[in-house]
């Protein structure tokens, strides 16, 4: 009969060993949720919203891709790395799978087997949904590409503020002023809701006219919150 001391140490060691794995499986079927909602949204602004539909949609993507080189030249970075993010999300959903490969070959007109003939009747039926999505993926990797690029900003932002904040709770604690945890949890998790919201808002949402209109704010907001939320931290440090 093995030990409750042994039994506790397998069950950590088994935890540690599965916690990549674990976290590697969350984090793809979060990725294939966004990729599978931004499908979703481009669909109805696409064939519901917009008059011009893939060519609104197309209009988007260069103008994004455009903006987000240019920020990324302007932080003296490689341009090719909005286009890079782009391209490598495409090749992952549809050059991976043999989509891509697939509508060229149906677009030779070679001759085709019985099979590849259904599955060619079936991608032309559904041709610009498929076009949609495969414009929407580029779209959702420029997008993620300039949203990385608003990070540093971002942390160093959240750090000016924690120091602040940090500094005015040692002057109210050495003039005793108040402490207050439910202003430190609401202003913590105020910070995870907001960052949530902005980034699925910037991600999906096709007709946003400027993606940096969501990093910039969201960073000022951040470390407003973050001031606020070290300066009623109410345990030791």
């Amino acid at each position: 009969m093995s030990s409750r001391n042994a039994s506790f140490h397998d069950g950590v060691v088994a935890g540690a060993l599965l916690a990549p794995l674990k976290f590697l499986f969350a984090l793809s079927l979060a990725s294939f949720g966004i990729l599978l909602a931004a499908w979703i949204v481009d669909w109805v602004f696409v064939f519901k919203v917009w008059p011009d539909g893939v060519a609104r949609l197309k209009s988007i993507l260069a103008a994004d891709l455009g903006r987000g080189i240019e920020l990324a030249a302007w932080q003296g970075g490689v341009p090719g790395t909005v286009t890079g993010t782009a391209n490598f999300l495409y090749g992952l959903v549809f050059r991976f799978t043999g989509i891509h490969d697939m509508g060229m070959r149906f677009a030779e007109g070679a001759a085709l087997s019985i099979p590849d003939t259904i599955v060619r009747n079936f991608y032309i039926a559904n041709r610009e949904a498929i076009e949609v999505a495969m414009i929407g993926s580029q779209l959702l990797g420029v997008r993620l590409a300039t949203l990385a690029m608003t990070v540093p900003l971002l942390l160093l932002v959240y750090i000016v503020g924690a120091m602040d904040g940090l500094t005015q709770r040692a002057i109210r604690r050495a003039c005793g002023g108040r402490e207050s945890g439910s202003l430190y949890h609401r202003a913590k998790h105020l910070q995870v809701a907001l960052t949530v919201v902005a980034v699925l808002t910037g991600l999906l949402w096709p007709a946003l006219p400027d993606i940096r209109w969501i990093g910039l704010p969201l960073t000022v907001v951040l470390g407003i919150l973050s001031r606020l939320q070290w300066a009623y931290y109410k345990k030791h440090l």
